[in-house]
């Protein structure tokens, strides 16, 4: 394949969904395709591989060798042979990526890509909170810093924390840090005690069902499909439930189903759409770059990729001592299987 040829696929690509990207995050796709194919080149010469999260810009997951959620990225991260890894997703996912490739560089393009739900816990609340519940496992989502990671029992992540509860000996569980995500989970094995923490991503606790229930009107043959890190009444009109990469899956679950409203950070629809160019894909509660943004996923552009590699920034480590630890748990969370 020429090049001119495979900067047209990729601008083709980029434009594929151009009417579900908000007006401000919406670029020229050839001049982003070029952009990609310089990056390519880029990478090939460092031997590094590119990972992004599917609530990055649409032209940075075009970028990437892989595109999932935060299990897959893990579970890539683990396996790869580059030598460097650019992470375009957010801290923590570049900490994890650190601590599981203890001999890799590992780039996050732009260190503002924090995140609100990973700050709601620190080691000091999570401490305060296991003095209270001392026989409790500490099961700890793996939006969180290395610190926590590294005071937990096991991590898990939206698609398979139902299987990581039921997988513990124990029938007490202390769930850090989403509530949201934590109570479904209880919901999902209620014969044990779970204490959950009080946090919450932003992004998917905003949305009420009034909302979502408001654009359901509008499209009454819609399959909902919700993350469960939104909150109980959204989950409780939803037709699926699932992580981010589980949602790719479950719309083939509905092969009759034309039209989607999705649930989460719209960025996903990326993916949707380039898996499913026939089927429609709406954001839940008909409000595209407001409620369903996340600002810290669209920190990273492509020419912030393109100084990751060429001026090697930002390197992410972790504290060896807290490393180690934390590796535990992430070892522990990547050997139990998704949910579904």
């Amino acid at each position: 394949m020429s090049a001119e040829t495979l900067v047209d696929e990729l601008a083709t690509r980029i434009a594929a969904d151009r009417d579900s990207v908000p007006a401000h995050w919406r670029v020229e796709p050839q001049a982003a395709a070029r952009a990609i194919r310089e990056i390519h080149d880029l990478a090939r010469a460092r031997n590094a591989i590119l990972l992004a999260h599917n609530y990055q810009l649409p032209e940075v997951q075009e970028a990437a060798d892989f595109v999932g959620d935060s299990l897959g990225l893990a579970l890539e991260a683990r396996k790869t042979t580059a030598d460097v890894i650019v992470f375009c997703g957010v801290h923590f996912m570049a900490e994890s990526a650190s601590i599981l490739n203890p001999g890799k560089r590992v780039l996050l393009p732009n260190l503002s890509a924090g995140c609100a739900l990973a700050d709601s816990i620190t080691p000091e609340s999570l401490l305060q909170w296991k003095a209270r519940y001392p026989d409790h496992a500490v099961v700890t989502y793996i939006n969180s810093s290395a610190e926590v990671k590294a005071l937990s029992d096991i991590c898990c992540t939206s698609a398979n924390a139902v299987s990581v509860v039921r997988s513990l000996p124990t029938d007490k569980i202390l769930f850090t840090p989403d509530r949201n995500l934590g109570n479904w989970v209880a919901k999902q094995v209620p014969e044990k005690e779970i204490v959950v923490y009080d946090g919450a991503c932003p992004t998917h606790d905003v949305l009420r069902g009034a909302s979502v229930e408001k654009t359901r009107a509008e499209h009454p043959d819609a399959v909902i499909i919700a993350h469960p890190e939104c909150r109980e009444d959204i989950l409780a009109i939803a037709d699926e439930v699932c992580s981010t990469s589980g949602m790719i899956a479950a719309v083939g679950r509905h092969p009759e189903a034309r039209t989607f409203l999705i649930a989460t950070e719209w960025a996903l629809i990326h993916q949707l759409k380039t898996r499913y160019p026939d089927r429609t894909f709406i954001p839940a509660d008909g409000c595209i770059g407001c409620r369903l943004h996340c600002p810290y996923m669209k920190a990273i552009d492509l020419g912030m990729v393109r100084r990751a590699l060429v001026e090697d920034v930002f390197e992410i480590t972790v504290d060896p001592e807290d490393a180690a630890l934390a590796r535990r748990a992430l070892e522990r969370m990547m050997a139990v299987p998704r949910d579904r």
